[in-house]
């Protein structure tokens, strides 16, 4: 009891540890004395450093500090914008997020669910996807065999909850406003990050974490090769209202030859519009009238383009075959709506871009999170998701590392981290960017291809889900 009490006298920062661990017992008090590195400089070290405070960046910051096994960790999140502020209002925010089922489990798991929850989110419960260009269409979910299979949450909605969570973080010290001027990766284990802010304040950290953004200093720092190519598109994002209050509940995706539009699911008679089109073309609708702005969106969801003989006969065959073969051959096409207004002021647009780092880790370095890591093209809705998918794993691997004795920055955990994550993300982001140039085709080879691979995939449930997934 002696040693214990003399162990306990000479651990730097013990009160603070216990302040912010929740479970104490003896075994695990001198756990935490062994493991849990509390500087005397606590403003001036860290274990973890995180450069950008968006989506993911906080989640992260959140996800680590909620974590039985990191809960002890020093984190510094760097915010360069101003301290948010969330103010609950009436009109919707026209920037959101379709997030799925493992990004809302994420949410639930660090307690930041319950505050969406309270204000408001919408759901999806079905998705039609179908082509202008031919009858060719998926459904999922058409039976409702799953309750939910997305929700539809404003940015700023879902940046509130996580701080809301975070603000009762002790081990979390954000900073706003902190414009980060320079930084030093280390070489060796043995070494820390360095990270300098403009007004001169220097850090350093055993884990540095980029998840700041498409023009990531942390990842132009670690010099790796990063990928990119410019869509020349733009995504026009509006609040929308319908012209009849329904059980709005479906998730409507067109693919045009101009690029997709897709109505997500607010209230009864609201819907969140994400539309992508050229460049000049978005930038003209940006400055119409409202009325002439809603006419053009009704235009995209509803008018009817010729249909090309060949793409006809094929989609027949296709049909006939499946019909031998016992398996589905059509779905039953539900209208979708029709819009009445714009929510006023919510008109906004978006530049599209690829970009992937051909490297997520570096010793003592990691980038996370969408525009960091990697950047794809919205049609699928899969960018934040990706990246949330990526702070799942981090911190699981984070937690495995300290389990083991092992460096926050130990190389091994990283690269682990980053096979893992790669294995999952590149693959999703070439589909997506295939069928992106897919559907941009107008010839008729093309429109018959994707037709019969969209009909071929409606069709055979396992594949669908697959997708789905």
């Amino acid at each position: 009891m002696a040693t214990f009490m003399k162990a306990v006298t000479y651990c730097d920062g013990l009160p603070l540890i216990l302040k912010r661990c929740k479970y104490v017992t003896p075994n695990r008090l001198t756990f935490m004395i062994k493991h849990c590195s509390i500087s005397t400089q606590s403003h001036e070290n860290y274990d973890i450093i995180i450069s950008g405070g968006g989506m993911v960046g906080t989640t992260l910051a959140c996800a680590i500090a909620n974590n039985r096994k990191l809960e002890c960790k020093n984190i510094l999140l760097l915010e360069s914008g101003k301290q948010f502020e969330y103010r609950s209002q009436e009109k919707y925010s026209n920037r959101v997020v379709a997030l799925n089922q493992q990004s809302r489990t994420l949410f639930s798991s660090i307690g930041a669910w319950q505050h969406i929850e309270a204000i408001r989110y919408g759901t999806v419960q079905k998705m039609q996807v179908w082509d202008a260009c031919s009858d060719a269409m998926i459904v999922f979910n058409e039976d409702y065999l799953m309750k939910e299979i997305a929700y539809i949450v404003e940015n700023d909605l879902l940046l509130h909850a996580v701080n809301k969570q975070l603000a009762n973080k002790e081990n979390v010290n954000v900073i706003y406003n902190s414009k980060v001027e320079n930084i030093k990766l280390p070489k060796t284990p043995e070494e820390n990050a360095e990270i300098q802010l403009q007004d001169g304040t220097k850090y350093k950290t055993k884990l540095l974490v980029g998840a700041d953004g498409a023009h990531s200093l942390v990842r132009q720092t670690m010099g790796t090769q990063y990928v990119k190519w410019d869509y020349n598109q733009l995504g026009i994002v509006a609040t929308l209202k319908l012209s009849e209050p329904a059980e709005n509940n479906v998730a409507w995706q067109r693919f045009l030859p101009t690029g997709p539009i897709a109505l997500l699911p607010l209230t009864n008679c609201l819907s969140s519009l994400v539309w992508t089109l050229p460049t000049d073309e978005a930038k003209r609708l940006l400055k119409v009238s409202e009325e002439e702005f809603v006419d053009n969106v009704n235009n995209a969801l509803w008018k009817i383009y010729p249909k090309d003989g060949i793409v006809e006969s094929g989609l027949r065959a296709l049909q006939q075959l499946l019909e031998g073969l016992s398996l589905q051959s059509g779905v039953v096409r539900q209208l979708q709506p029709s819009v009445s207004t714009i929510v006023e002021g919510s008109r906004a647009a978006f530049p599209l871009q690829f970009g992937h780092s051909v490297s997520y880790v570096q010793i003592g370095t990691v980038l996370v999170g969408q525009d960091a890591a990697h950047r794809i093209h919205p049609l699928a809705g899969q960018g934040v998701n990706l990246g949330f998918g990526d702070v799942t794993v981090l911190v699981q691997l984070l937690a495995e590392a300290v389990s083991t004795g092992a460096s926050l920055g130990d190389i091994t955990y990283l690269r682990k981290y980053e096979t893992l994550r790669q294995r999952y993300n590149v693959p999703i982001m070439l589909a997506i960017d295939t069928l992106h140039r897919l559907y941009k085709g107008t010839a008729a080879p093309i429109i018959l291809a994707r037709s019969l691979g969209l009909q071929l995939t409606n069709a055979i449930p396992l594949i669908k889900v697959k997708q789905h997934n």
